[in-house]
Parts: C-alpha cells; sequence; structure tokens
C-alpha cells in the first residue's frame, strides 16, 4: 500500500512517499481502505516535534510513529473471526488516536475503537472533516456542557475545531460570539455566530472595548489565549476551555477546580472519544444540524503541501486528504 512515513522530525519534507505491506486484520480487527483523512495541529506537532513535550509521546530522538494521522473515514474490506460490530462493505469515519496511521491507503484497528458506520449521505472528504468535531463535542457537551441562553465565545472560530465549535454551540441554544480574522467573516455568520469580532482589529478580553462582554464560556479553539487573559471576559462563574494545554493551563485547572468563581478546563480528547460520539455526529450532519467546512483537498501523494497549508495560519476549516 502507499503511505507517507515520518523517518524523521521537522519541516513537511522529511514525509516520504513509500510503499508498506498492507496490514493484515487479526480476529478483533477491521481492515479498513482509507479514503480520506486530515492534517491538523496535532499531526504538524508530532511531525515536527514540537512542542518538545509532544516527544515524551511521539519519541525522544524520532518518530515512534512511521505514518501520523488520526482521523479516517473509509470502507471495511475484511474483519476478523471475532468481529461483531463492522462488516465488510460498511462506511465507516473514526478515530486512530493511540496509534496513528490514516495517512495510507489501508488502517487496521481493533474493533472497540472510536469508529461508526456512516448511515448519512456524507461523501468521505465530509465525513472526514466532521470526525474533526469530536473535539468541539467534547469540550462544549462533556467538559464545559453549554446550556441554552448561554454566551459563549469561540477564539479561532473558523479553524477545524473552531469552525465545528461555532455550530455546535449554536445547536446547543447558546448566543455565539465568533473571534476570526477578517476574511472569515462571512464564512463564521454562515455557522451561525451571532457576532464576529476580528482578531486582528480588537481584543474581546479588554473591558471597555467595544465588543467585550461577559461570556459563560470562552473556548480557545485556537489555543492562541490563556486563562489569565480569558478571565476578563468571563462572567463571575465562567468556564474557560483551551485546547492546548500547557504548563499554565494544567496549573490553573487544578487551582480553579478549588473554588466556585471562574474554572479552566481542558481534555486529552483523542482518549475521550466513543463509537457513540461519531454516530452521534454522523447524525447531526446528516440532518443539516452541523455541515462539514473543508479548506482545501489534497490527495496523499501531496500530503506535504497539505502540512503546509495546515501550519500556515490561514486556513478556514479542515484540510482534507484522499487516499
Amino acid at each position: 500500500m502507499r503511505a507517507m512515513s515520518c523517518p524523521a522530525y521537522g519541516p513537511p519534507d522529511v514525509l516520504e512517499l513509500r510503499e508498506l505491506p498492507t496490514p493484515e486484520p487479526g480476529a478483533d480487527d477491521v481492515l479498513i481502505r482509507v479514503r480520506a483523512t486530515t492534517v491538523t495541529a496535532a499531526d504538524c506537532a508530532f511531525r515536527s516535534g514540537r512542542p518538545f513535550v509532544a516527544r515524551l509521546y511521539s519519541g525522544l530522538l524520532r518518530p515512534r510513529f512511521a505514518v501520523l494521522g488520526g482521523a479516517f473515514a473509509g470502507d471495511v474490506v475484511a474483519v476478523g473471526a471475532d468481529v461483531r460490530r463492522f462488516s465488510a462493505g460498511d462506511r465507516v469515519l473514526g478515530l486512530s488516536p493511540n496509534d496513528f496511521g490514516t495517512h495510507a491507503e489501508f488502517l487496521c484497528l481493533p474493533q472497540d475503537r472510536p469508529m461508526a458506520r456512516i448511515t448519512s449521505a456524507l461523501s468521505y472528504v465530509e465525513a472526514a472533516s466532521v470526525v474533526e468535531a469530536t473535539t468541539a463535542l467534547t469540550f462544549l457537551r462533556d467538559v464545559g456542557p453549554v446550556r441554552p441562553g448561554q454566551k459563549v465565545l469561540v477564539n479561532g472560530a473558523t479553524g477545524s475545531v473552531g469552525s465545528y465549535g461555532v455550530q455546535l454551540a449554536k445547536h446547543y441554544g447558546a448566543e455565539v460570539t465568533a473571534v476570526c480574522g477578517p476574511a472569515n467573516a462571512d464564512l463564521a455568520r454562515s455557522l451561525g455566530a451571532d457576532r464576529v469580532v476580528d482578531r486582528t482589529r480588537t481584543d474581546p478580553t479588554l473591558p471597555g472595548a467595544p465588543e467585550h462582554r461577559l461570556q459563560d464560556v470562552f473556548f480557545d479553539a485556537a489555543g492562541k489565549s490563556s486563562f489569565v487573559r480569558a478571565r476578563r471576559a468571563l462572567t463571575p462563574t465562567g468556564t474557560y476551555l483551551t485546547t492546548a494545554p500547557g504548563p499554565s493551563a494544567l496549573f490553573h485547572s487544578l487551582w480553579t477546580a478549588r473554588g466556585r468563581g471562574r474554572t479552566c478546563r481542558f481534555a486529552a480528547t483523542g482518549l475521550r472519544q466513543s463509537p457513540d460520539n461519531l454516530a452521534h455526529l454522523d447524525a447531526l450532519a446528516g440532518s443539516g444540524a452541523i455541515r462539514a467546512v473543508i479548506d482545501g483537498v489534497y490527495p496523499l501523494a501531496d500530503l506535504v503541501e497539505a502540512h503546509r497549508r495546515a501550519e500556515s495560519g490561514h486556513k478556514a476549516g479542515t484540510v482534507v486528504v484522499t487516499c
């Protein structure tokens, strides 16, 4: 099978297209023909080895995982003797959060990993993008539950996570403020944002700014803010949610858990996913409650360019790769 290998840490150019053996499913495994996958900030971090803390999982000196990629959509082509959840021919979407490997034509996973049948009319490209909504779903439904009537600010509102954060917050009945660049303001509004703040002109956390309003939830989908800054925009019992936990986020999460005031929360969202979450997102997309937001589509052989786009800081939505 064709796969993009990451033999060393470095810029996108370290990625190499190689022929690797097609995996063979064991008794409890599902073999998937990957049709579409994504390139995320996490993929770029594990490829570059930055921040260095990422190497504690991916390998200190060189990548432990030859093939990166965590999200996928495709077809089940074979199942092991003990598999009951899936059958050959099923269209599926899912995640490989532990061993990666989706940047390849075939992927083999145990049947209990987070994946579900695609029952909607989503294309493979759309389904792979919708998988990226799992992060926003975990934060806004589970970690810091959004309730109808709350005010929710989404920072990085048109990125691969934020674009689904806006849609899900609106689906849950919130009043949504989207923070993004001026070029993506119309996209943010089309996703359901009630207000759009131009991040290049205004800091909505600063008291006295025209756009400053106290928020019940500050969802930092871009991981570019901090609890210290965001708390100025929170109500006295508001919650700051961040996708990029570091020492500061860990400290404030532990510290604020002691009281009943403003709180800081984060989660290892990839490890909290389940088949039910993915089936739920497929149903939401099928009903029109959320829609796939796609920045661009690249063939597997152009994964280097897909990585460059993903870390450019200018994308809107998900970078998708077809296999």
